[in-house]
């Protein structure tokens, strides 16, 4: 007695390659009857999903199926679509279809004719299958080439099992080629904090997925540069992107010379300007346009910005001709915009156009764990450009490293700071080797760097407080202003601030306003949160 389970295929008919009339019809292949001609594959039902003006050619093929496969049953449902190539109705048709279909996966083999139907609809039939909405595995049909065979039009087939070990080898490469974008990324240096590579992460999705602009906080030195050019790298890799990679560090910018920079300048349009200027924007055209430190640009540009950013369009400089540019653009900042925009030195529009994709980048000081990687980069680097391989010893490594995992190491430039500790000890090492010495005496130097502003604290340079109101307030309550001055100035916001400084009390709240009791803690002393920052 056979014990195999009927073998039921569902797909749609080929409105063009099912196409036959009259005997020249069993001269070529037609994927939907050519699965019913093979001796190796028994179809005991076919459930055909047809188009319904196109009857008339599912009829056709209904009779032929009959005469060469007489054991397979063809039931056919219509399955009307306005737009085959819309995919949201395609899928939604297709999950009705299968919702309501009584699968029997006890009793029954499944399979999907992937060969026919829109691209659409294989793509529709490929992700239900994926997310186990029909269970099924995939068929797949072809002709079979004529150099290889002359008779016949039944053509091959290949049978699909997504839960088949041998389809592990497409997942692994998959990972494979996110664990180096992740890679380009970070620059090629191991990460171990866990926050960090979360971010990447993230990043490396809205990098490829995404052409909107994306905005890039975080302090002075921690790298949104450096990631700027990494992501340009990947759009260029993976997005399409063909143009050139333009970097501009807008503190820089004042006046016409911003307008100038960016947008470029006719000749005669001020004083000086003696040729036609294409400007930055055009310049990142089909490119990418990284604008470090945003917040310093003036309210003139930035309303300049927001137009071309939303139209790609911008008049140049004593232009009435508007120029293209469709460029995409990376912003970097170390300032709280939303402050600035509550000050009125930052369009609350262009904030709301730049911050649909934001990641702050954590400081050095933030991602110890991640030194002795970043020190194994920087002297590799430092190699290369010098043309001179310099090593560390590994006393004087496992000296370096507890100096710099150490607490007594603020990192206050971030990556700069480490940087040139590693340049200036490669530079000065005897024969090409760092030496405990060497690093010995980088320590002192660093120390020594840091130490003005590790004596004067928060309050030492009279920037805050004048010494006659410092004399009014008793030195308990001096320490600890300072204790909470230093965290404020590491964070970013007044509220991350307060959840820092408040963290055991809060717990203790149902609903604690950390920003309120900080904002008010700070007023006891004539102090602010915008003097601070």
């Amino acid at each position: 007695m056979d014990s195999r389970k009927p073998i039921v295929c569902l797909g749609f008919l080929g409105t063009s390659l099912d196409r036959g009339a009259g005997p020249e019809r069993w001269e070529r292949w037609r994927p939907t009857v050519a699965m019913c001609q093979h001796e190796d594959l028994l179809l005991d039902r076919l459930e055909l999903l047809v188009e319904p003006s196109y009857r008339k050619i599912a009829s056709q093929v209904v009779a032929d199926i009959a005469m060469i496969s007489p054991e397979t049953t063809v039931v056919t449902h219509d399955f009307s679509l306005k737009d085959p190539w819309d995919f949201e109705e395609v899928y939604g048709r297709l999950y009705d279809f299968v919702r309501d279909y009584d699968f029997q996966p006890d009793s029954e083999d499944y399979l999907i004719h992937l060969t026919t139907g829109t691209h659409v609809a294989q793509i529709c039939w490929f992700l239900l299958n994926e997310a186990q909405f029909v269970p099924a595995r995939l068929l797949q049909t072809s002709p079979t080439r004529r150099s290889r065979r002359t008779v016949g039009t039944e053509g091959s087939y290949e049978i699909i099992d997504l839960d088949l070990s041998k389809y592990d080898r497409l997942a692994t490469r998959f990972a494979e080629e996110q664990a180096r974008t992740l890679d380009i990324l970070k620059s090629g240096i191991p990460t171990k904090n866990e926050a960090f590579n979360r971010l990447i992460g993230e990043i490396e999705l809205v990098a490829v997925n995404s052409r909107e602009p994306i905005l890039i906080t975080g302090p002075t030195g921690a790298g949104k540069s450096v990631l700027a050019g990494r992501i340009y790298e990947l759009r260029q890799s993976r997005a399409g992107l063909s143009g050139s990679f333009v970097e501009v560090n807008c503190a820089t910018l004042r006046g016409d010379h911003a307008m100038s920079t960016l947008f470029g300048h006719r000749r005669g349009a001020f004083t000086g300007a003696q040729s036609d200027r294409a400007g930055l924007l055009r310049e990142a055209d089909k490119g990418l346009v990284f604008l470090d430190e945003i917040g310093e640009l003036g309210l003139d540009e930035q309303a300049m910005l927001l137009r071309a950013l939303e139209e790609k369009t911008f008049l140049p400089m004593g232009s009435d001709k508007p120029v293209r540019s469709d460029f995409q653009m990376i912003a970097g900042t170390n300032r709280n915009l939303q402050e600035l925009v509550a000050k009125g030195r930052f369009r609350e529009d262009l904030l709301a156009r730049i911050n649909l994709w934001t990641f702050g980048l954590p400081g050095l000081a933030e991602r110890r764990e991640d030194i002795p990687g970043n020190v194994d980069y920087e002297l590799e680097r430092y190699s290369r450009a010098n043309r001179r391989q310099v090593r560390i010893n590994r006393e004087a490594r496992q000296a370096f490293l507890k100096f710099a995992l150490g607490p007594d190491a603020p990192w206050s430039a971030n990556f700069r700071d480490l940087n040139a500790a590693v340049t200036r000890m490669a530079t000065l090492a005897p024969k090409g080797r760092i030496t405990k010495a060497c690093v010995d005496a980088e320590i002192t130097r660093l120390r020594e760097a840091w130490q003005p502003a590790a004596k004067a604290g928060p309050l030492g340079d009279g920037a805050l407080l004048s010494e006659e109101r410092r004399a009014e307030i008793d030195p308990f309550d001096l320490v600890q202003l300072e204790h909470v001055i230093a965290a404020c100035r590491r964070c970013r916001t007044l509220s991350e601030a307060g959840r820092k400084l408040f963290a055991v009390s809060r717990m203790k709240k149902e609903k604690p306003n950390d920003a309120d009791r900080l904002r008010k803690y700070l007023a006891r002393f004539g102090l602010s949160w915008e003097e601070l920052r």
